[in-house]
């Protein structure tokens, strides 16, 4: 048993946009100064999907009280305030899920400060981090170690798509965002010309380079993986079934798909948990993400995305070492889901996490 520990829950709170400030917080940010709330303002006059990587309050509230049932929290915000915070707060080790303010290693900002100060906390190091929020670093990493991936080039402009060989239907996405931001239903193209206006959309919009990925006709999965080493166990798999989705959509899990068309007051099933495979296939995909899982140095926990080829090989599509952890089973958010379908409750499953990292760092 885990003794009751000093946690502090640090996080990143999404923001209405910019429409949606009240005058009342818009009065608020006039009378303020200084680098976050200048950050803060910045950000909420950006595009719609600034905040889909980053919580809500109903999530982070649900975090907190799932770890105060066996341990004092105390939380905060994952802004530029936050490294004097840990300093006066000195918790015995830090529950992670903050996404970062900005940047391609934004996701390494919170655990590279926790490293520099020498506090413990859950989940992956800044490197393996950095590395998958990189999806091109992390399939260079992936096909070092044989484990299959969709073929990939990346652009940093436009002009480096003259001569560039591209395999028809393919799939265009920013190089370093999460949540499917960036990855529309049109992203999926099947013609020069698609090709280039999602190029120059991602290029535009994201302002970073942009990941050609080679389309991959199968079914589409994603995998919850908790524990570290010989503990480490992949929950049940989850297929995203794209047959229930509106009629003449693209088979892609895009923006609009997790975020727009999928919603708790209307949802859409379209996920089967347990999926409805063979055992070899199970086994098959279990293999492949534990194997990615290690090669990519995660630790604690992960969602791992992967989808079959013509032949049914299993690809890892993608790791997800801060997965979303939505406490609303109508939200169909993916961790929890597996977790449930495991027997876990929302509290049970976090303070499982919180579990591996504390025994990780030696706080058993």
């Amino acid at each position: 048993m885990i003794p009751r520990r000093h946690v502090a829950l640090v996080y990143n709170m999404k923001k209405e946009s910019a429409d949606e400030v009240s005058n009342r917080e818009r009065g608020d940010q006039e009378a303020t100064s200084g680098v976050a709330t200048a950050t803060r303002t910045k950000l909420q006059q950006t595009r719609t999907d600034t905040y889909a990587e980053w919580d809500t309050e109903e999530t982070i509230l649900a975090v907190k009280a799932a770890l105060e049932e066996r341990h004092t929290v105390t939380m905060i915000e994952a802004d530029e305030d936050a490294p004097q915070r840990f300093l006066q707060v000195q918790p015995d080790i830090v529950f992670n899920i903050a996404e970062g303010l900005r940047g391609p290693s934004r996701e390494s900002q919170i655990p590279a400060v926790l490293e520099l100060l020498g506090i413990p906390y859950t989940g992956s190091d800044p490197i393996t981090l950095g590395i998958c929020l990189d999806k091109a670093r992390a399939k260079e990493v992936l096909s070092y170690y044989k484990i299959p991936t969709p073929a990939f080039r990346v652009l940093n402009t436009f002009a480096e798509l003259d001569g560039a060989p591209v395999e028809f239907p393919c799939v265009v996405k920013p190089l370093h965002e999460g949540s499917s931001r960036g990855i529309l239903d049109s992203s999926l193209v099947r013609t020069r010309d698609e090709l280039e206006r999602q190029i120059k959309r991602v290029l535009t919009d994201y302002d970073e380079p942009t990941l050609v990925e080679k389309f991959l006709p199968g079914r589409e999965f994603t995998a919850a993986l908790l524990g570290n080493g010989s503990s480490l166990r992949v929950l049940p798999i989850i297929e995203i079934r794209f047959d229930q989705l509106p009629a003449g959509v693209n088979p892609l899990y895009s923006y609009e798909a997790k975020w727009i068309w999928d919603q708790s007051d209307h949802p859409i099933e379209m996920y089967d948990c347990p999926a409805y495979i063979d055992a070899e296939l199970e086994g098959h995909i279990k293999e492949t993400c534990v194997r990615a899982f290690h090669a990519l140095r995660c630790r604690d926990w992960c969602r791992i995305d992967v989808r079959l080829d013509e032949h049914d090989t299993p690809h890892i599509l993608e790791l997800n070492p801060l997965p979303g952890i939505l406490p609303n089973p109508d939200d169909h958010s993916a961790f929890p889901m597996a977790a449930r379908a495991a027997g876990f409750s929302y509290s049970s499953m976090l303070n499982a996490v919180l579990d591996a990292g504390s025994l990780r760092n030696g706080l058993a």
